[in-house]
């Protein structure tokens, strides 16, 4: 019982003592029947105490009456009290209602640019020992709805973290990277659109292990199987994987590190040859891992191998055929070329400042296989550095903006990634149009992929699914309805029925009907917020975007052809150097 509570209760018991201890005195002082009695004292009562107001009845029999009254009180409040409790007046059918900025609060840190930016008066720390919340935030949002202006700018714009950027049709980097580069930022781009506006980038030089050669093989295979590749060929893609592994293994361990790249597997691929009627053939590759076989039976591309060719000829046919069509986009002479060595130092991304902005064609998934390996690839060196170097956390958290999320392909075990990434100080921030993406692509593991992003931000969708999905989420509310009956004639009548009902705090049609400035906030633990979405106007380094100015705009064949220039020039100094050395 509540302080406040415990008072009043003390001091109606107190008055009620005193009422029926006078109620005993009168009864008792009084001759004739229990009704005249009666009707005395209800005449008589208030009398009696303005004229005596100070007296207390000693005697035990007023005393006791006086006693159960007092008794009385007390059960009759702590019967309310369980009773409500169980009640629940006012919330019976439901208690949601909209949060407030005392809720919002205890999340947010003092200095404005440790936090989250997620609407015009919601933003959360950084720190998640300050808010016991990971970071990773699902932003929902259909065609139009301001995903890149509202979040996605606004966070970079903070500049609190290492970023690594789904930049779908390449728009972020040229409007915010001069504002990057301008703050010391370490900046990277791999263009899948444009081969010649992209930095170099090659899976095999993030290999350590052979489960990292699994790995990478798996994302291929995951990401280059058409539609309607079913069950029953799931012999070939494993004949496939142990052919690449095979091949992937010996690029590995035995090649230089300069052709350890997709165009010396290209190559390998191509070397292989199988022949129907000859059983016994022997194409180059056999030769190399017969060779190889002899100094190391152990060897881990030597047993992949040795798997491949249990296939007979026929079937060995078919398997090199599809592992062609398969990796058929490295045909592509600038592909083959980008991905012959690295720049982007992936295990870096942690150590200080950095962001990779990945540009994308929402348009067309061919190179989507790529992104789903470097992302992967870039999951797992990062938490192998912070495990092994840095005690566990990174010293600088990377933030990933996977916009477009449904259309970077998809990433092996990405449900448990999502879950244990945080710890490493990384978080991640899916981004997509409506729910279903997620299902589309995750299926039965979308429910934990959305489960562990402690916060949700809608920013509004049109698909029904997705409208009934964050009414529910809202919740319901308890709201009191009057009903009007009104019955016409000789005899009409009019009646009010007022009834407590349940209600959608707001109704999915009310989530397709928010204003395009209006969001929703969900923060695990918390009530849901209905807010404005974030001005980027308002942010202090609005104008070092090129949505400022078009000063601002970072241009990347001008910057690629600057440092080449002074690349260039750095050579021909010391060329010139050596020469003066050399007359001297």
């Amino acid at each position: 019982m509540k302080k406040e509570k415990l008072i009043f209760t003390s001091i109606a018991s107190i008055i009620v003592f005193y009422i029926f201890n006078r109620i005993a005195f009168l009864y008792q002082s009084l001759e004739g029947d229990i009704l005249t009695k009666i009707n005395f004292i209800m005449d008589n009562l208030s009398k009696s105490i303005l004229e005596n107001i100070f007296f207390i009845d000693k005697t035990p029999e007023s005393i006791l009456i006086g006693l159960v009254g007092l008794i009385g009180v007390f059960l009759v409040v702590l019967y309310n009290s369980f009773t409500r409790n169980n009640r629940l007046e006012g919330k019976e059918h439901g208690s949601a209602e909209w949060g407030s900025a005392t809720d919002i609060k205890p999340f947010i840190d003092k200095n404005y640019e440790k936090n989250m930016l997620l609407t015009e008066s919601e933003r959360i720390s950084i720190d998640t020992r300050k808010t016991l919340r990971n970071n990773n935030i699902l932003v929902v949002g259909g065609s139009g709805s301001g995903k890149t202006r509202f979040f996605v700018k606004p966070n970079l714009m903070q500049l609190h973290t290492s970023y690594v950027i789904t930049d779908p049709k390449g728009t972020l980097l040229p409007e915010c990277g001069k504002m990057l580069l301008d703050a010391d930022y370490n900046l990277k781009y791999f263009n899948t659109i444009d081969f010649s506006k992209s930095m170099h980038y090659n899976p095999f030089e993030y290999i350590r292990k052979e489960k990292d050669i699994l790995k990478l093989v798996n994302t291929i295979i995951l990401n280059t199987s058409g539609e309607g590749e079913k069950c029953k060929e799931d012999f070939w893609i494993k004949a496939e994987r142990l052919l690449y592994q095979a091949l992937v293994g010996y690029i590995y361990y035995e090649l230089p590190k300069e052709d350890r790249n997709f165009s010396t597997l290209l190559y390998l691929l191509n070397q292989m040859e199988a022949k129907e009627d000859n059983e016994e053939f022997k194409n180059p590759i056999d030769i190399i891992f017969e060779d190889l076989e002899s100094k190391d039976e152990g060897h881990f591309a030597v047993r992949q191998y040795k798997k491949y060719k249990q296939a007979a000829g026929k079937t060995a046919k078919s398997i090199l055929i599809s592992c062609g069509a398969r990796l058929s986009p490295f045909d592509i002479k600038e592909l083959r070329e980008i991905t012959e060595y690295d720049e982007l130092e992936l295990d870096t991304l942690g150590d200080n400042k950095q962001a990779l902005f990945i540009i994308i064609d929402d348009t067309d998934s061919t190179f989507n296989f790529l992104v789903a390996i470097l992302y992967t690839q870039m999951f797992n060196v990062l938490c192998n550095k912070a495990d092994n170097e840095y005690k566990g956390r990174l010293p600088v958290h990377v933030r990933c903006l996977l916009d477009e999320f449904a259309n970077i392909g998809q990433i092996p075990s990405f449900e448990k990634l999502i879950a244990t990434v945080r710890s490493r100080e990384i978080s991640v921030v899916p981004i997509v149009q409506n729910m279903a993406q997620i299902k589309g692509l995750y299926k039965e593991q979308a429910g934990t992929i959305v489960g562990n992003c402690d916060t949700t931000l809608f920013l509004g969708s049109g698909e029904e699914e997705t409208q009934k999905s964050i009414s529910a989420r809202v919740g319901k509310t308890t709201i009191d309805h009057t009903a009007i009956n009104i019955s016409k004639g000789q005899s009409g009548s009019l009646s009010l029925n007022n009834q407590i009902i349940a209600r959608d705090l707001i109704t999915p049609a009310e989530v397709g009907l928010l204003k395009t400035d209006e969001c929703l906030l969900f923060i695990r633990g918390v009530k849901p917020f209905k807010s404005k979405k974030f001005k980027i106007e308002k942010h202090k380094r609005y104008k070092e975007l090129a949505d400022y100015s078009e000063d601002n705009r970072y241009d990347v064949l001008k910057e690629k052809n600057k440092d080449i220039l002074d690349e260039k020039t750095e050579i021909k100094e010391i060329e010139l150097t050596e020469e003066i050395n050399n007359l001297v």
